[in-house]
């Protein structure tokens, strides 16, 4: 099984709204792809981060997937690659992290 972690700090504005509204917009977006794709085991997507975070960080998105190559399948999905497109234009920095469990 493989667990992808990402973390999202986002620019103030952008796209015509505010950070904290890009940050609903983004979760939501995130949160729809559950059940769209196959190779989706289970999603999480949260802009409550806790005071104890020691990145910034306004959007974190876990997701679950049986392999290597069904995350691939997920990156590519046409589903995700949507959400890709807005999140590039709103966000400042990414960071993420993928391992096996």
């Amino acid at each position: 099984m493989i667990k992808h972690i990402v973390w999202w700090t986002l620019k103030e504005e952008a796209e015509g709204a505010t950070a904290a509204e890009n940050a609903e917009k983004m979760i939501r977006m995130l949160r729809e792809l559950d059940g769209r794709i196959p190779s989706l085991m289970a999603i999480e997507a949260s802009s409550a981060i806790a005071a104890t975070t020691t990145e910034q960080v306004d959007v974190i998105l876990q997701t679950v997937h049986a392999s290597a190559e069904d995350l691939q399948a997920y990156a590519e999905h046409p589903e995700h690659v949507k959400c890709v497109g807005f999140i590039k234009a709103v966000v400042s920095g990414r960071k993420a992290i993928d391992y096996e469990v």
